[in-house]
């Protein structure tokens, strides 16, 4: 997945072309102050120390440590330190229309851009979550169907919860034909790096329904899906005595830290472990 990166003093601020040109900012701010501006994206932020004091809508608010700060397109507003040491901060700069889609997806149906009064939200999971995201974004640490998954399933969170006039959920009927479709084509293509666009196009669902349709169905999202298909695959090929490192990127895995990390988690012992203990039994 391309990234475009910008750097500056104290801040890193970088572009997801593939997210409809994501903007993200990772940056801490001390004593500057930003004059009165608007953005043409939606801004939406999480204060990580500190607290960030700002104009918003006829308002002075204030979003202290693990709130969410956010402005609409075209809103008027500033910034500038509210605590001692100023303030840390990661956002997320939206395209317009990728936020619409995702409300539309939510209604299943073409809807506005969705607006929201306030310009500081007090959920602590719901930053938390977007503090995540951030951070999985800022080391692509994470496959792109997680990416995608993670973005459309938190927005549409906020959207749902925080917006003026929420779209009514749409709903939604189980449907087995979509989900064996989507078991089927990610165990086929489990090594690659599969997008939720595809996945919405093979089961003609929306990403937001496909990922709650697959959810309720299998007890797991797409993405943890693929990890688990990768998994099983790579316990394979070690215990038919494939070394680590190769077992690692023929799965899909970016490397054998990151193998070893998810084959931990998951079964409770090391890649070496595990091809140890089987070649142990053979012996």
């Amino acid at each position: 997945m391309q990234k475009r990166n910008f750097r500056a003093a104290a801040s890193k601020v970088w572009r997801i072309p593939h997210f409809s040109d994501l903007e993200l900012l990772h940056a801490r701010s001390i004593t500057h102050t930003f004059p009165r501006h608007t953005h043409e994206r939606y801004a939406i932020g999480v204060i990580e120390q500190g607290a960030l004091g700002f104009y918003y809508r006829r308002e002075h608010v204030v979003a202290p440590a693990g709130h969410i700060n956010l402005c609409i397109p075209g809103e008027v507003h500033t910034g500038s330190p509210a605590a001692a040491g100023g303030w840390t901060y990661r956002m997320f700069y939206f395209n317009a229309a990728t936020v619409q889609q995702i409300a539309s997806e939510i209604a299943g149906r073409p809807r506005q851009l969705p607006f929201f009064q306030t310009g500081v939200i007090d959920d602590r999971e719901l930053a938390a979550q977007l503090q995540h995201l951030h951070q999985r974004l800022e080391t692509e640490a994470a496959s792109l169907l997680e990416q995608e998954s993670m973005l459309v399933a938190i927005m549409a969170r906020l959207i749902r919860r925080y917006a003026d006039d929420p779209p009514p959920a749409w709903r939604m009927r189980p449907d087995s034909e979509a989900v064996t479709k989507t078991k089927e084509y990610i165990e086929s293509h489990f090594a690659e790096d599969i997008s939720l666009e595809t996945l919405s196009r093979l089961t003609h669902l929306s990403r937001y329904h496909l990922i709650r349709i697959f959810g309720q169905a299998v007890g797991l999202p797409p993405h943890a899906y693929q990890r688990q298909v990768r998994l099983r695959r790579a316990k394979t090929l070690l215990a038919a005595g494939y070394p680590i490192a190769e077992v690692a990127l023929t799965t899909g895995f970016t490397d054998q830290s990151h193998l070893t990390r998810w084959f931990k988690r998951l079964w409770g012992f090391t890649p070496g472990q595990y091809r140890n203990s089987v070649q142990d039994e053979r012996l």
